[in-house]
């Protein structure tokens, strides 16, 4: 029985999921019939487009736009797949339509939200209230209050949206692909019974990367704050210039996860111990379905050059 770590990654679709292999990306989807469609995708990204697209840092920016085009194209292409829109279902074409809606604001609308200001500008907003209220006594400790009501912000909305039923069957799409993928570094073979028995929390999953992007933005501002203190009382400015600091932000977020992928050891644990306690919210259980369309997505995008060598990186 081997030892794998690899680089296939995934994301969880409506009645489906999509695998992104070294070199092809398969998405296997749960029919009306029951049967399950699986194709190779022809989504294109930016990613490859430049060689200064895999500088560090600078991969984490372009593999964050790259993620969030392509994972919405198969979205939407999952829900046409699965039947989940047609005409013909119970449910009111409009309230379908609705339900889809929401399901691309759980995939996409964070990092929209980020990109134009909701974790940025509101932050600095509600701690200037509160800290006047206050008396001015929080002052030292505003890029902390932040920080804890972005993570906050992001926390109910994340919770709020898993009671819905379509997004749960989501989230646990989302458990089978990490279930999959950690047989398989495990040197299992993929059958239904060894992927059940896997742990459900990833350390490479896109959860951990928002959670951690949070928390990055803390001590990137905390440093913005300790070489322009003067910014704090130019809520415009430094509401613009917090924005500016997103690529960073979000450069540095890719790294710490690219390095909780590729080592275990007791700082990577420290790093990655937020993500995969908020992955209790967006990686559920999946059922012995579920997990048979995460196998035949992972089976099609396996090289037979993967690394078999355990301290081998994602």
């Amino acid at each position: 029985m081997g030892c794998k770590k690899t680089s296939i990654g995934g994301q969880a679709l409506i009645e489906g999921i999509m695998m992104r292999g070294p070199k092809r990306d398969v998405m296997a989807v749960r029919t009306k019939d029951g049967s399950i469609d699986v194709r190779e995708m022809s989504l294109k990204g930016i990613r490859n487009k430049n060689k200064l697209f895999k500088l560090p840092i600078i991969r984490g920016v372009v593999g964050f736009i790259d993620s969030m085009m392509i994972g919405y194209k198969a979205m939407m292409q999952s829900a046409d797949i699965s039947g989940y829109l047609d005409e013909e279902d119970e449910a009111p074409k409009g309230d379908s339509k609705t339900v889809m809606g929401v399901i691309m604001v759980v995939a996409t609308v964070i990092a929209v939200i980020l990109s134009v200001g909701l974790f940025i500008y509101l932050p600095s907003l509600a701690f200037k209230g509160v800290n006047i209220l206050l008396g001015g006594v929080l002052s030292p400790l505003q890029s902390l209050f932040e920080g804890i009501l972005k993570i906050t912000i992001f926390l109910c909305y994340m919770i709020a949206v898993s009671y819905m039923k379509d997004i749960k069957r989501v989230f646990q799409y989302h458990g089978a692909e990490h279930k999959t993928i950690f047989c398989y570094e495990a040197g299992l073979e993929l059958t239904v019974e060894n992927v059940r028995g896997q742990k459900r929390f990833h350390p490479r999953c896109g959860t951990s990367f928002m959670i951690l992007m949070l928390i990055v933005s803390i001590f990137v501002t905390f440093i913005l704050d300790a070489i322009v203190p003067w910014l704090k009382g130019v809520l415009w400015l430094r509401t613009i210039i917090k924005l500016l600091l997103i690529p960073i932000i979000c450069g540095i977020g890719y790294e710490l996860i690219k390095i909780c992928g590729k080592h275990d050891n007791a700082i990577t644990r420290i790093i990655a111990a937020p993500g995969l306690f908020i992955q209790r919210i967006t990686v559920k259980e999946p059922d012995d379905a579920m997990i048979e369309v995460a196998i035949a997505a992972m089976s099609e995008v396996i090289e037979p050059e993967e690394n078999n060598d355990c301290t081998a990186g994602a």
